[in-house]
């Protein structure tokens, strides 16, 4: 593995059995995983490229439990990477060799549904998607919808700020999460918003959705319920060229119109996508856009003909309108598969996660074509064009000698072309190991120093999935770690995290 982790604690690591016990007394019975070949299932997460075995599993059920051992591992300095279902693509879950991977999968209840309210509690072992089925019978669903909504949790989608092909419309995660119960690191319970709107005070809700496992481990969520919109249509939008789409994408915002989403794939995305599920998508398009509006349907309608005017204005050659419910999904499904639609196409491939201007979407492709042919290594582009956000997949052969590090560097460069043009390191997929390296492209000292500040005032002695996010201490000196003489760090040649 080239990425540089923390190094493991040897005293720690010599605790190992003591530790287990410890945890033992808290979560009975199968909730210790300590068996060498069992922790292998809890080597990465959703970023296979970087693999590492925990030195312990524990699989806490209630609260309390988790309480208990946060409270156990802050006494005694033992390091805790808390983890959902498994599926963060930044390597937001990787574990530490000296660290014990908190599994929140067990606490997979639906606590209330409040219809009423218009809201539902939940804890963060529920899956996204079993939000939606739990009330769909009474006309009402969970808006965000992460590609992985089948299996991604919804305290994971709390962590990383999740959104999906509807949080054009309708937000990501944070727009959609009224309240959450968080334990600190020393085991203190707090509660943070409410079923109301707003809350008073300091907005800390704001701060600990998309914080990514550092300052505490949510263990329950008030969601925002919608109701299911009178009509839902999809168009699908075929153009010769990808500066058309991306121009009609720049259009459609610009005239005032709020898609429930907006998509765009390009050529490779969307012949692999339809060689996997065969819903129809036009195969000489060099790109493909997929526009959903909702609401009563006499508005629908009126907004389909917008949306195709503009379309054939920019030079849209092929314009399909879902006639049907069946229909609309269909036109999703291709969508919603493009990810293992493209594993199809290579060994491995490697999903960027970015987000730019929407202005800038035909440069920046045109740009990540030549990157393209720079590094010898194709690219399929899906991603969320109505906000901007990027998912390019990066085919490549780990197999093959060095060109993961081409990936890996391929990824690195998309990524600044995005600040470069006024984007973000991410849009929804957090930063996790994956950018954490990158965070000074975007960051000055000053910003980081901010934000780690932020985190010692949670978790004091550093704990909380350590080695993500941030690229080195910059706050060794302040916490009395490292003497700092004339404003020069010793050893500034050594690697620090």
């Amino acid at each position: 593995m080239s990425l540089k982790m923390p190094e493991p604690d040897a005293a720690v690591l010599a605790r190992r059995s003591e530790i287990a016990v410890a945890l033992r007394a808290i979560v009975a019975g199968e909730g210790v995983i300590d068996d060498v070949d069992a922790l292998r299932v809890y080597e990465s997460d959703g970023l296979t490229a970087y693999r590492q075995h925990p030195m312990l599993v524990v699989l806490p059920q209630t609260t309390a439990q988790v309480a208990a051992i946060l409270r156990y591992c802050d006494e005694n300095r033992v390091r805790v990477v808390p983890r959902g279902s498994g599926t963060s693509l930044s390597g937001g879950a990787l574990p530490l060799a000296d660290a014990v991977l908190l599994g929140l999968a067990k606490l997979n209840r639906i606590v209330e549904v409040d219809l009423a309210n218009r809201v539902a509690v939940v804890q963060p072992g529920v899956t996204n998607l079993a939000v939606t089925r739990a009330v769909e019978a009474d006309g009402f669903y969970y808006a965000p919808d992460p590609s992985s909504q089948i299996a991604c949790s919804i305290g994971g989608n709390v962590a990383e700020n999740s959104g999906g092909v509807h949080c054009l419309k309708y937000g990501l995660t944070t727009n959609n999460v009224l309240g959450v119960e968080l334990v600190l690191m020393s085991g203190e319970i707090l509660r943070l918003g409410g079923r109301q709107l707003d809350s008073s005070g300091l907005d800390l809700l704001g701060v600990i959705v998309g914080s990514e496992g550092l300052l505490g481990v949510v263990t329950e969520v008030i969601v925002r319920l919608l109701p299911k919109p009178e009509t839902a249509r999809a168009l699908l939008i075929g153009f010769s060229s990808v500066e058309g789409a991306g121009n009609c994408v720049a259009e459609v915002i610009a005239a005032g119109i709020i898609p429930a989403g907006m998509e765009m794939m390009d050529r490779l995305a969307v012949q692999a996508a339809e060689a996997f599920v065969k819903v129809g998508y036009p195969l000489d398009v060099a790109a493909l856009l997929i526009v959903e509006l909702d609401g009563s349907e006499a508005e629908c309608s009126e907004l389909i003909g917008e949306v195709e005017r503009i379309a054939h204005a920019n030079g849209a050659v092929s314009v399909r309108i879902s006639q049907d419910e069946e229909e609309r999904l269909a036109f999703w499904a291709g969508r919603k598969s493009a990810f293992p639609a493209v594993g199809r196409l290579a060994p491995d491939y490697y999903c960027m996660d970015g987000t730019i201007p929407r202005r800038r979407l035909p440069e920046v492709l045109t740009r990540m074509a030549e990157l393209s042919n720079q590094y010898g290594l194709e690219v399929a582009n899906v991603f969320h064009a109505g906000d901007g956000n990027l998912h390019p997949l990066i085919l490549y052969d780990a197999n093959q000698p060095g060109q993961l590090d081409r990936a890996e560097a391929f990824g690195a460069d998309i990524l600044r072309l995005c600040v470069k043009v006024g984007g973000v390191l991410t849009g929804e997929h957090g930063v996790g190991v994956e950018k954490r390296d990158l965070m000074p492209e975007m960051f000055s000292n000053v910003d980081l120093e901010h934000q780690e500040g932020l985190k010692h005032a949670f978790d004091p002695q550093m704990l909380l999935n350590p080695g993500k996010v941030f690229p080195n201490l910059h706050r060794c000196a302040e916490l009395g770690r490292m003497h700092i003489h004339a404003g020069q760090v010793p050893f500034p040649d050594i690697p620090r995290f």
